[in-house]
């Protein structure tokens, strides 16, 4: 028993640990929600993982995302997730892919070598792509919803797209995929309805007050709920 997994293969035996270290995931986009679903996949003992952002750490991120730091500002969020992973498990193949997600970069990607991906990108008409693609590809995916706004941890739920409720950007995507014939997709989504950001004291610009809220703890536990469900589809979970 390899003592770094040990606790873990406590829980999912030497069998799930194999088909952990045998699978590659991609997670497409690096922030508050993809970076600890990241980790989480890190720590579980993935065996390759591709990491798709073409964003700079900031100032903004730190609040809640977990790859930003004061050190970390100014780098891409791709090799400072890459390093992260290493540190944690040499182990892990990481392939960094410094680019938006969008219908225009998506032939940059082979969704059949994936045995599941994350969607952690904010812009619908990239989020709808990507969906696409894993879809043709017969490729399990699961999707993040918004987290933006949003203050209580525990109103994040997993369902599918065609139960969601309250959530705006779900509501979007319901529409969107329907039109192009997908009815079902696994998704992380809060019931909360969300909040209205304060105004700001300084008088900003109007289209700076369109940016959502954030906080540490919602985003991250989006992105934990994500993770749990791809290591435990991967293990088959609990019918293994």
């Amino acid at each position: 028993m390899q003592e770094q997994f040990s606790r873990t293969e406590l829980l999912i035996g030497k069998q799930g640990l194999a088909h952990l270290k045998n699978a590659r995931v991609a997670v497409f986009g690096l922030g508050g929600v993809g970076g600890h679903a990241v980790e989480a996949l890190a720590r579980s003992g993935i065996g390759a993982l591709d990491l798709i952002d073409n964003d700079k750490i900031c100032a903004s991120n730190i609040n809640r995302q977990i790859f930003a730091t004061h050190k970390t500002i100014g780098q891409y969020k791709t090799d400072v997730a890459m390093q992260r992973v290493l540190d944690i498990n040499p182990n892990c193949v990481v392939n960094l892919y410094n680019v938006f997600y969008l219908p225009e970069t998506s032939n940059l990607f082979d969704f059949s070598v994936y045995d599941y991906v994350i969607d952690a990108i904010d812009t619908v008409t990239g989020k709808i792509e990507l969906i696409v693609k894993a879809k043709k590809c017969n490729t399990p995916i699961i999707s993040a919803m918004g987290a933006g706004n949003k203050m209580n941890p525990t109103q994040f739920e997993v369902s599918d797209i065609s139960k969601t409720s309250i959530c705006p950007l779900a509501r979007v995507m319901r529409k969107e995929l329907k039109n192009r014939g997908i009815h079902n997709l696994k998704v992380v989504y809060s019931t909360e309805i969300p909040l209205k950001p304060k105004e700001e004291d300084d008088n900003s610009p109007n289209e700076r007050k369109k940016v959502p809220g954030s906080i540490a703890f919602a985003p991250s536990v989006a992105g934990l709920i994500m993770a749990s469900e791809v290591i435990k589809d991967i293990i088959n979970y609990p019918n293994k």
